[in-house]
């Protein structure tokens, strides 16, 4: 399967907010979504959904039969299996979408006035959450730092963690793997992270959405899966959207131990999200029941992308400081040594027919820099690195 990973898929004029957003000469690496196939028996159990011709409403969100069933219960058995963490079918509530997901968790864990906490630079729809809901947000940015090699990587300041909880701090939104750093936080910052906000009766929403997209040596540790105290205290988001490649079917799912909060989202969603499409049921269960194959391959793709693009930024763009991604296919760049005329990511788009996401949406501390998804065939990443380059020497050039 890994040389047709390489293979180019035209995606122009299908409704593609990656494809279509941008002019033909312009190569799309912004939004998160992969430019592969997605598995082939999630492709099959689709086109039988299709073949049978009707596309009703889909049964209920609680006490389904069938594959609604068999869908909880592999979840149940995929949490114990990865990490060890043992929920109940009853835990799992089914979602059109993590960002969904983050937003009525602010919806139904906060209060007007109240205060929501974010790690940015992060991905923008948690920073807009807090606003969402009516809330205040509280930014405790995530420290960057240079290791030995040269790259960038984001640390957690916990004295600075822990002094931005006030009084009515109600929620922590947590992005592990983080978006757009890369990170995937290791058990002792989860741990320390988790500790402050148990002392401070502050609730967890962990948007987990690229936990399936980690690199080795790593290793995803869903917050909630360190100790059933921590895991009453959380809501913990996942999908299959981002790992088999289907954001475009809209399913998501919490696992919320808290039954309680389970009442509060299922209140806070009323005549907002009802159910999750069909397509979105069928495709879930076909991947997280036979993807498994699929995805390790696509991992192996994306590791080596990974490492194809840290390499050349740091052969042909050694002043630029990048992640080296610990999970997600995205990488950012700290571009303001370039000293570029305007934005890099309006520099790029002008000059280099390149367009990556704009490091200043993801908050202030993004400014100057670029997000640069790498999940797309090889001979795309290169061409878009040749682009880059030519655009940068010819700056230099005058």
């Amino acid at each position: 399967m890994t040389n047709s990973l390489d293979q180019i898929i035209p995606r122009r004029g299908t409704n593609s907010l990656k494809w279509d957003t941008y002019p033909e000469d312009v190569l799309p690496l912004w939004v998160a979504d992969m430019d592969f196939r997605s598995p082939q028996a999630v492709l099959d159990a689709l086109h039988q959904a299709i073949e049978h011709g009707i596309l009703g409403y889909p049964i209920g969100l609680h006490n389904e039969p069938g594959q609604r069933a068999e869908l909880r219960q592999l979840l149940v058995e995929r949490m114990a299996r990865l990490y060890h963490w043992e929920i109940r079918p009853q835990d799992i509530v089914f979602l059109p979408g993590v960002v969904v997901g983050f937003n009525l968790a602010a919806h139904a864990l906060g209060e007007t006035g109240s205060t929501l906490l974010v790690q940015p630079p992060v991905y923008p729809p948690i920073l807009q959450a807090a606003s969402n809901a009516g809330m205040k947000r509280q930014d405790v940015p995530l420290e960057p730092r240079r290791n030995q090699q040269g790259l960038l990587h984001y640390e957690i300041d916990f004295d600075r963690f822990e002094q931005a909880i006030n009084p009515d701090t109600r929620l922590f939104i947590l992005c592990n793997p983080h978006n757009p750093s890369g990170r995937v936080f290791t058990r002792h910052e989860l741990e320390r992270m988790a500790e402050i906000c148990l002392r401070h009766r502050v609730a967890i929403c962990s948007d987990e959405i690229h936990g399936d997209l980690i690199f080795s040596p790593h290793q995803h540790i869903p917050i909630a899966s360190l100790d059933p105290e921590i895991a009453h205290n959380t809501i913990t988001l996942m999908a299959p959207s981002k790992t088999y490649n289907i954001p475009g079917l809209q399913f998501s799912f919490a696992i919320v131990p808290n039954e309680e909060w389970r009442r509060r989202l299922e209140t806070a969603s009323q005549g907002l999200t009802s159910w999750v499409n069909t397509l979105g049921w069928v495709a879930a269960l076909a991947a997280y029941r036979d993807g498994s194959e699929w995805l390790q391959e696509v991992l192996q793709y994306l590791q080596a992308n990974r490492d194809f693009l840290v390499q050349w930024v740091q052969n042909h763009l050694p002043n630029v400081p990048i992640t080296n991604p610990e999970g997600t296919y995205l990488a950012w760049l700290d571009c303001r040594p370039l000293d570029l005329p305007s934005s890099p990511y309006t520099f790029f788009l002008k000059e280099a027919r390149v367009a990556f996401n704009d490091g200043k949406a993801f908050g202030k501390e993004g400014e100057g820099f670029i997000r640069w998804n790498f999940a797309c065939p090889r001979p795309l990443l290169e061409q878009a690195c040749e682009r880059v380059a030519q655009a940068v020497t010819m700056k230099a050039a005058g």
